[in-house]
């Protein structure tokens, strides 16, 4: 748990309003980053606000999450980093990344899928957000 609680640093992520969030960008649903894919804003009540119910997709679990706030609600958006990436070494579903900026390697496990896509030597791109990385471009 606090490995979890640890991640969560202010340095990963903004406040934002919920009325200023947009499609195809990213907010942190409980505690996920999340690529939204739909923003639905209904009008306000007789005593109450506009609502906006985002639905958005897991960056690293792929899962489908769906929040409900008020449009002047502040929700958290992580602040992504996309850098360049060649990789070393592959061995057994695992892959090792030299960062092209800072030299440093770092170990990454990928799905089937994007392991047979890749090839040792290959320039790849990466994200990182919240302490994780994911390979996001061959």
């Amino acid at each position: 748990m606090w490995k979890r609680l640890l991640t969560l640093d202010s340095m990963d992520w903004e406040q934002e309003e919920v009325r200023n969030l947009q499609e195809n960008h990213y907010v942190i649903i409980d505690d996920e980053p999340c690529k939204i894919r739909n923003i639905d804003t209904s009008k306000p009540g007789k005593h109450g606000e506009a609502k906006a119910r985002v639905e958005a997709v897991g960056i690293f679990d792929n899962k489908k999450h769906d929040m409900l706030n008020p449009v002047s609600a502040k929700v958290r958006t992580p602040i992504i980093d996309r850098k360049k990436g060649q990789i070393v070494n592959m061995a057994d579903g695992e892959v090792n990344i030299m960062d092209m900026d800072s030299y440093e390697t770092f170990q990454l496990e990928v799905d089937e899928e994007t392991y047979e896509e890749l090839e040792q030597g290959q320039e790849i791109r990466y994200l990182e957000t919240m302490g994780r990385k994911k390979i996001t471009r061959t």
